[in-house]
């Protein structure tokens, strides 16, 4: 009787490690609305940005906050590597930068964006409905991602934009 128990628990433990299918993932989180965010960086090679759903607030004291990054995408070694980044928040209006720089394979920084450099070094973009200057704490590996905590140390914010979320697939405002 001991012998099946652990057979059982072994194979409970072995379904439970493996997880849902991406898919079913995937699903599940279309339904969940995101706010939308441009995760913009330069590590001496040029700017680099990518759009984010998955920036959360950690801490109030100190003001700590958290991104997701595949570990795959082009960008991840310059994020690794920058010790610092701006996270830009989109209004409602700005679904074309965040399709930008979804994009692969292009130059993300090339006109009609606009940017410039915070007195800092780091690449900001223009026209955002506000920005926060991070200093990375701590890189967790998380599967196929890096949690990037970071301390927030500046930021500027336009009062009264609608933010830019993303629901079921597709970009939506308040």
């Amino acid at each position: 009787m001991g012998e099946t128990l652990t057979i059982t628990a072994h194979s409970y433990l072995a379904s439970a490690a493996k997880g849902i299918a991406p898919d079913r993932f995937k699903q599940a989180f279309r339904r969940y609305p995101a706010g939308v965010v441009v995760v913009t960086a330069d590590a001496g090679h040029g700017p680099i940005g990518f759009t984010a759903t998955s920036l959360s607030s950690l801490s109030l004291d100190p003001p700590l906050v958290s991104f997701g990054i595949g570990t795959g995408t082009s960008s991840w070694p310059h994020i690794e590597r920058a010790g610092t980044a701006v996270v830009n928040f989109l209004g409602a209006e700005q679904q074309s930068l965040a399709t930008t720089f979804a994009t692969s394979g292009i130059d993300r920084f090339a006109a009609p964006t606009r940017w410039r450099r915070l007195p800092e070094g780091e690449p900001v973009l223009d026209g955002v409905a506000g920005w926060l200057r991070l200093e990375t704490e701590q890189i967790v590996p998380a599967g196929d991602h890096r949690i990037v905590i970071a301390r927030v140390v500046d930021a500027r914010l336009d009062e009264g934009r609608s933010p830019l979320l993303f629901h079921d697939g597709a970009y939506h405002s308040l």
